[in-house]
């Protein structure tokens, strides 16, 4: 299971500082983080260990396996966050 962040994000960073594996993208200062519009938790990278939830103070990080129905489509735009990463990642190497 992994965590997955939803729209109600105001890309506060109490999540990104909390995280002991730096899976919550994109931080503060970054290229990207003027033109997202909420931040991402990586699928791959993320342990399960719920700090991020108890620190968001809007409530907009849930476990995968209880994301409400109305936000189902945060699933894909988390994945598509990360793959989009990896492609740009990739493509300058």
């Amino acid at each position: 299971m992994t965590y997955v962040i939803v729209g109600s994000c105001i890309k506060d960073d109490s999540c990104i500082e909390v995280c002991p594996v730096d899976c919550i993208h994109p931080r503060v200062g970054s290229p990207d983080f003027e033109s997202v519009e909420q931040l991402y938790i990586d699928p791959v990278e993320c342990i399960d260990c719920d700090a991020c939830v108890e620190a968001c103070p809007v409530d907009a990080i849930f476990p995968e396996s209880e994301l409400p129905a109305r936000h189902e489509h945060a699933r894909g735009l988390n994945e598509r966050f990360f793959a989009e990463q990896s492609t740009v990642e990739r493509t300058a190497r």
